[in-house]
């Protein structure tokens, strides 16, 4: 199994950056793409930003410019480095990753979750 572990949320006024982490562990095999995804509440998880083992990115269009997505592949670890947040951005944070893992012949995909991380931006 792969387990998520993010961390680096928290509260921030607007106009200041905050550094979301997320380091993956476990059975990872190779990981194809990892990204963040947003929930405020009572609205629907969505799309942040992905980044893929070739380093191709996609961004939402309402962070782009101000947020931007890294992997370090050594340490299975992506990072989101939010800069001129804004109140709108408020919500928790969720890590995600989709890979492979592999034994033998057999192939065992995953699409896994971490736990979410609070950002809270204030006016």
């Amino acid at each position: 199994q792969v387990q998520l572990v993010e961390s680096g949320g928290g509260l921030v006024q607007a106009g200041g950056s905050l550094r979301l982490s997320c380091a993956a562990s476990g059975r990872i095999g190779s990981i194809n793409v990892m990204g963040w995804y947003r929930q405020a509440p009572g609205k629907q998880r969505d799309l942040v930003a992905t980044i893929t083992s070739g380093d191709s990115t996609n961004y939402a269009d309402s962070v782009k410019g101000r947020f931007t997505i890294s992997r370090d592949n050594a340490k299975n670890t992506v990072y989101l480095q939010m800069n001129s947040l804004k109140p709108e951005d408020t919500a928790v944070y969720y890590c995600n990753t989709q890979g492979v893992f592999k034994i033998f012949t057999s192939s065992f995909p995953y699409d896994v979750w971490g736990q979410g991380t609070q950002v809270t931006v204030s006016s």
